[in-house]
């Protein structure tokens, strides 16, 4: 691949197992213009066999990587080990960029320090037909946030290569929620910044994902239970609890946690968390006496943004 000699801004990873929709997101990321800088298209073939000849193979930009059958972790962090752009884009082979999304992603990174940089997302079924968009509104120091339940699309985001690498990119144990794992590891650290525009369209449903969904709980629980572990953790979700809402969410993972590791006999780790359940309480100070408070404590949490994005289609039948 001999692309000419600018600087590499984004190198886009697209792990896939051949479906058939790889032609629409790898031409989905062609079609993108960017008046400052190169980007690149990293296909990683995990299918386990070549790929079936088509016209974006023989793009300038574009290079396949092998990896066979490795899942998707492996496969992305593959891509991420051999890309050159600043930023790194993620896209599933069933999803799809909007026009002039990078265009967007750009003009963000001119004007911020961040290092998860994302837009709105809109989420199709498997017939393509529109089910909801996403407006997360989340800024700065979001990660009480996303440890509570937020979510921020992978394939509607650019993500700092260096930062990527430094926290240790996929966790390749995990198969589901490796993309959330990412999300509160990177933020436990960086900041995150949302542009209002469209970035991505995400293809959702159980028929014909990759997702090991019955493994998923789980899966997110144990991550959850790692970063909980260290030792940034609780001042970044202490900063990021800024009214009486999320402080009682603060207070509630810490809360579960001490009884899950009570469940599975993990006592020190229980007693630890006990502790920080304690501190959590007595630094909401005022805020306790809010119902708002008594609220994310007492109840599981529900995405705002998703409750927003349902209002929306809902308002506009």
């Amino acid at each position: 691949m001999n692309l000419p000699q600018q600087k590499i801004l984004c190198s886009t990873i697209i792990p896939t197992v051949s479906r058939s929709t790889l032609k629409r997101a790898v031409e989905s990321v062609l079609q993108q213009n960017l008046s400052t800088g190169e980007f690149e298209v990293l296909v990683i073939n995990d299918s386990g066999s070549p790929l079936a000849e088509d016209t974006w193979q023989h793009s300038q930009r574009v290079q396949v990587i092998n990896t066979r059958r490795r899942e998707r972790s492996i496969a992305r962090n593959t891509g991420a080990a051999m890309a050159r752009g600043q930023y790194l884009h993620f896209l599933d082979d069933d999803d799809w960029l909007a026009p002039g999304a990078y265009l967007h992603l750009l003009e963000l990174s001119q004007s911020t320090q961040a290092k998860w940089l994302y837009g709105i997302t809109e989420l199709v079924d498997r017939k393509n037909n529109s089910l909801i968009r996403l407006r997360h509104g989340l800024h700065g120091n979001c990660f009480v946030q996303t440890m509570a339940g937020e979510w921020i699309p992978l394939q509607s985001s650019w993500i700092e290569r260096k930062t990527f690498l430094r926290i240790g990119g996929f966790n390749p144990l995990l198969t589901g929620p490796e993309d959330i794992d990412l999300l509160r590891r990177v933020l436990m650290e960086e900041d995150a910044v949302e542009t209002p525009d469209l970035i991505s369209h995400i293809t959702m449903g159980i028929e014909g994902s990759t997702t090991d969904y019955a493994r998923h709980a789980q899966a997110s629980r144990f991550a959850r239970e790692a970063i909980l572990d260290g030792g940034n953790a609780r001042h970044r979700m202490s900063q990021s609890a800024t009214d009486p809402f999320w402080k009682g969410r603060m207070l509630r993972i810490y809360l579960t946690s001490v009884a899950w590791n009570v469940a599975h006999r993990r006592l020190l780790t229980a007693a630890s968390r006990t502790l920080f359940s304690v501190l959590s309480f007595f630094l909401a100070g005022r805020n306790i006496f809010s119902k708002r408070f008594w609220l994310a404590v007492s109840q599981p949490y529900a995405s705002l943004t998703f409750e927003n994005g349902i209002q929306e289609a809902r308002s506009a039948k």
